[in-house]
């Protein structure tokens, strides 16, 4: 055989090596991912410091491969229990959410939550101790032109060198306007002036993702400059006024290191209540059944906020298509012959003697098809 028949011959058996290899290749779905348990997530603290209300939301469990929303856990008992015999009782709010109001608590007790559901259950936590949260320094921010976004820190400190670790949370606030205003409705089959203002809007968001820091390898409690939040300037929240809240917690080690496993486990899929591709237990436990598990940590802190506003004006003014123009004499009910397409919205009459009409479609001229509200926010 020669050369050229050997590199023949040879490339022929690659390539039915790397057949038969493709036929052998088949999908693999580990149990943890494929299973069906709708286990109990537990998310939320107990509020010591008495300046907002503490809530606790639950949730179910869904495997990795679902798109549905998580099913949320109504008709629970929730009661947080003090090592000394206090008992405080959470209402529950709706969407599986249950509040506490802000109360008088003792700083120096221990506390555990107990939560009893609906099918009969009952959930209880480890004893944990209050991590007092020290004051936020200040909320800063710089706009980044290599990420084009405009970016959000955050300085704390404790002169006691004892809290080491924290955990972040926030809430953005954005005013936003729509392209075109709609100054015109119909009313019992007649054009008046819109009562409602729909131009102007305001977005709300809170922050998914998991935000922890520690200063236990720093030789002082220091969180200098620490990146919290990145805005996009294509997201156009900054165009016109944009806000964010900042809560801080402090933590225990124990509290720490479950957050940031969850984190590590949770970094491709988003939040808490999303998918979870591992199994990531914390401080509360089945009591009847260890092998009902239940995902979440139990905390007790104080809670410290701080809010900051700006208006930086960068971004681009919505644009929409150009609006139509219609006689106002086909805009009758309910029977003209060139009736009023109903889902678009009018505007304002055209031309000096009023006989015609503008329209364009909600998207352009309803900002609260973008999610938003037109109800100003109370510390606007």
């Amino acid at each position: 055989m020669n050369f050229l028949s050997k590199r023949i011959y040879s490339l022929k058996y690659l390539i039915v090596l790397l057949l038969t290899l493709e036929s052998c290749i088949v999908p693999f779905s580990p149990p943890e991912v494929s299973l069906d348990e709708q286990y109990l997530v537990v998310d939320g603290f107990f509020n010591v410091g008495g300046t907002d209300s503490s809530r606790i939301e639950l949730r179910r469990t869904q495997n990795i491969n679902q798109t549905d929303q998580p099913l949320i856990e109504t008709g629970a008992s929730v009661t947080v229990e003090a090592e000394g015999g206090a008992t405080y009782t959470f209402a529950e709010s709706g969407d599986g959410s249950y509040l506490l109001p802000p109360g008088s608590y003792n700083m120096q007790d221990q506390y555990r939550i107990r939560i009893r559901t609906e099918n009969g259950q009952e959930y209880l936590s480890d004893f944990v101790t209050v991590s007092r949260t020290p004051a936020i320094d200040s909320l800063t921010y710089k706009l980044d032109r290599v990420q084009n976004a405009m970016i959000f820190y955050i300085n704390a400190h404790d002169e006691q060198n004892k809290t080491q670790f924290y955990r972040w949370k926030f809430e953005e606030t954005w005013e936003y306007e729509s392209t075109y205003s709609s100054a015109l409705e119909i009313v019992d089959s007649q054009i008046v002036s819109r009562k409602e203002n729909i131009t102007k809007c305001w977005g709300n968001k809170r922050s998914g993702s998991i935000l922890l820091g520690s200063t236990v390898r720093l030789s002082d409690d220091i969180i200098k400059d620490l990146p919290l939040n990145t805005v996009p300037i294509s997201s156009n929240k900054l165009f016109r006024k944009y806000s964010i809240l900042v809560r801080q917690y402090g933590l225990s080690r124990q509290a720490f290191e479950y957050w940031t496993e969850l984190s590590k486990s949770t970094q491709l899929t988003g939040s808490l209540f999303d998918p979870q591709p591992g199994q990531v237990t914390g401080n509360i436990k089945n009591i009847a059944d260890a092998k009902n598990l239940v995902f979440g940590y139990f905390s007790a802190s104080t809670e410290e906020t701080k809010r900051i506003t700006i208006s930086p004006n960068l971004g681009i003014f919505p644009r929409c298509t150009e609006p139509d123009t219609i006689p106002v004499q086909c805009t009758g009910f309910p029977d003209d012959p060139c009736a009023f397409n109903t889902q678009q919205l009018l505007l304002t009459y055209w031309g000096p003697r009023a006989d015609y009409v503008l329209v364009a479609t909600p998207e352009c001229t309803d900002c609260r098809t973008a999610g938003g509200t037109n109800r100003k926010p109370s510390f606007w």
